[in-house]
């Protein structure tokens, strides 16, 4: 078992999301669909003999003990009574607040490779319980396939969509998850679909006409994209996504993007980089 490796932790994109109502707890009813896209931040990983947990990529505005990858290693780690540690250093590209995952698909990619590092043998779906503790997202990025998550997203069902290309656009701003969950204008009554008619349907996203409004940023983007192809919001975040035919076509769209804004082109991808990855490990 090698000592160090180095693994991808992808963006996703909420190809729909519909909100079917919110219980007595706060929680949100909801629906949508996870594709994973190979684009994303990098993790790498060297175990160490004296059970301290070191990241050594400092990101501004959050302490080392309050980062969802240091929490991460540390949660694995109690829940095995495991003492050996960690050092993990990140490439860093995908923004904070953009709704494609960052945070989340990082403690995912860090339960997944301290369980084989530390060779704690942990199942997936144990440590998808685990991730449940650290975000709502977090199980899907531990699952790794394309997802209808229903439920407050603990409920998965594997669906296997088309994997065009995308462009992604983040606007330059960072949405409040909380904030746009506990605005009062939230829709919150979408009828719930049947799984067999989703990927036959052209849905959207409950959230976008809020979003919109709140951040005009974000409206800007989905309007210029919409020039090209029928534009979305992804989850609750601020990025902005469209999809094509051709990996041309999207960079060519791309080369039009006006500034501040900024963008990527990435493959649609019904199972995730990061599991791929970890095949060559075990």
């Amino acid at each position: 078992m090698t000592n160090t490796i180095t693994l991808p932790s992808p963006a996703k994109l909420n190809l729909f999301l519909h909100i079917n109502g919110q219980l007595p707890n706060g929680y949100h009813e909801l629906q949508t669909l996870f594709q994973f896209i190979d684009y994303g931040d990098s993790l790498t990983f060297s175990s160490r003999a004296d059970g301290n947990i070191v990241l050594t990529t400092e990101m501004a505005g959050v302490a080392h003990d309050d980062n969802l990858i240091v929490r991460a290693a540390r949660l694995l780690q109690q829940h095995t009574d495991c003492n050996q540690g960690v050092t993990i250093s990140i490439d860093k590209v995908l923004p904070m607040g953009g709704g494609i995952g960052g945070g989340s698909s990082n403690a995912a990619t860090v339960l997944l490779a301290c369980n084989y590092i530390w060779n704690t043998k942990l199942p997936a779906a144990t440590l998808a319980k685990l991730g449940l503790q650290l975000g709502a997202d977090v199980p899907v990025f531990v699952h790794g396939k394309a997802t209808l998550a229903e439920g407050v997203g603990e409920k998965f069902t594997d669906m296997n969509p088309p994997e065009p290309w995308y462009l992604v656009i983040f606007p330059n701003v960072h949405v409040n998850t909380a904030t746009i969950f506990q605005h009062p204008d939230l829709p919150r009554s979408t009828p719930k679909l049947a799984s067999a008619n989703i990927l036959a349907s052209d849905l959207g996203n409950d959230c976008q006409k809020l979003v919109s409004k709140t951040y005009p940023q974000v409206e800007k983007a989905l309007r210029w994209l919409l020039e090209y192809a029928p534009s979305k919001l992804t989850g609750t975040g601020s990025c902005v996504f469209a999809s094509f035919e051709t990996q041309q076509q999207a960079h060519q769209t791309l080369l039009d993007l006006p500034e501040p804004m900024t963008g990527f082109v990435a493959k649609g991808c019904n199972t995730s980089p990061l599991h791929n990855a970890l095949q060559q490990y075990n």
